[in-house]
């Protein structure tokens, strides 16, 4: 008996389905058949891994993009860090406006290591696949944000740490000091303020 695996397009990526065909002239031997299964699910699933983080990324307002993309230009002129990285997912973020077309962002988030050198020139997720034997980069950034661009003062907050060495400690003191920007660049309002009887 043959294994037919059919693989869709779908709204959450690709989906893959099984079907029988019955009495086929030659076949396989079922751990041939399970080891050619088994190696075009893995193919698959590299490929929807390897397009999930740009579709993040894609997914992303362009007033988190522009602090993605800062903390990837501070992490690539590291010369520790081999690699390119690339936006896995974002674990918080926060957008306050304070009138006028300026925003205080927060944003925290995961890069992940693909398998191009950090050298590569305009990576992107087909050509350098994720890899998964390095550890994630936890990034933490914030900056205040005028008219679609970054302002240079209050100075934007980039705080990347490798995933295993981030303690909570660290935590708190990258909260501490982007919570200390937000209040120093105006995000609390005469609105937003308490006023006692």
């Amino acid at each position: 008996m043959w294994v037919r695996v059919n693989i869709y397009p779908s709204a959450e990526g690709i989906s893959v389905r099984q079907s029988r065909i019955l009495s086929p002239a030659v076949q396989p031997a079922p751990r041939e058949m399970s080891c050619q299964l088994l190696l075009l699910l893995l193919t698959v699933a590299a490929c929807v891994s390897s397009t999930d983080g740009q579709a993040a990324y894609d997914q992303l307002p362009d007033v988190y993009k522009k602090g993605v993309d800062l903390a990837l230009e501070q992490l690539k002129s590291h010369s520790s860090i081999q690699h390119h990285f690339l936006f896995f997912k974002s674990l918080s973020k926060s957008n306050t406006e304070f009138g006028f077309s300026a925003h205080f962002i927060n944003h925290n988030f995961y890069l992940k290591p693909t398998k191009c050198s950090r050298d590569t020139v305009d990576p992107n997720p087909k050509s350098c696949p994720f890899r998964n034997d390095r550890p994630l980069i936890d990034c933490g950034v914030c900056y205040k944000i005028y008219s679609g661009e970054i302002e240079r003062d209050p100075k934007p907050y980039v705080n990347c740490v490798h995933k295993p060495a981030l303690t909570q400690d660290m935590k708190v003191k990258r909260k501490e000091h982007c919570d200390k920007m937000g209040y120093n660049s105006g995000t609390v309002t005469l609105l937003g303020s308490k006023k006692d009887n």
